[in-house]
């Protein structure tokens, strides 16, 4: 070879190289996306979302068992943990607990619906209250 052959060679040589190292190095790049530290940030989210949920059922005074209940995808030892840590920190720091509203389930609110479709004036009333008292009847 000689050398004007030498230097036309190198810049196509150059364009080769760049062609098949780019994909290669950005290829690279993106590995961490998929792997370990993908499913590490979800198990601690699920942890973290599990003791946040523990915590407000200890707040709210709810028991453990009832937490359990209403959250049966929660990590039930997550769940243990923050619910126990709230604890720990409501007494420390004498917080009083705040209850829930109540909440009626289905088939409650479904036989209560009906009695009021049936009767409306002694149906119990959806805020748990007494069902109103009949009055008497007018005198004659």
């Amino acid at each position: 070879m000689t050398m004007n052959t030498r230097h036309a060679l190198l810049p196509v040589r150059r364009i080769l190289l760049t062609v098949c190292l780019l994909p290669a190095c950005l290829g690279l790049t993106a590995c961490d996306l998929l792997g370990e530290e993908a499913e590490a940030r979800a198990a601690a989210a699920r942890d973290a979302e599990g003791r946040a949920i523990g915590s407000a059922c200890r707040h709210a005074g709810r028991s453990l068992e009832d937490c359990y209940t209403q959250n049966p995808r929660a990590i039930k030892a997550s769940v243990f943990a923050g619910w126990r840590d709230m604890d720990g920190y409501m007494r420390e720091n004498n917080i009083a607990i705040i209850p829930p509203p109540e909440y009626r389930s289905l088939p409650e609110t479904a036989a209560l619906n009906a009695q009021a479709t049936q009767d409306p004036q002694n149906a119990p009333q959806a805020t748990g209250e007494a069902p109103a008292a009949a009055s008497p009847p007018p005198p004659p």
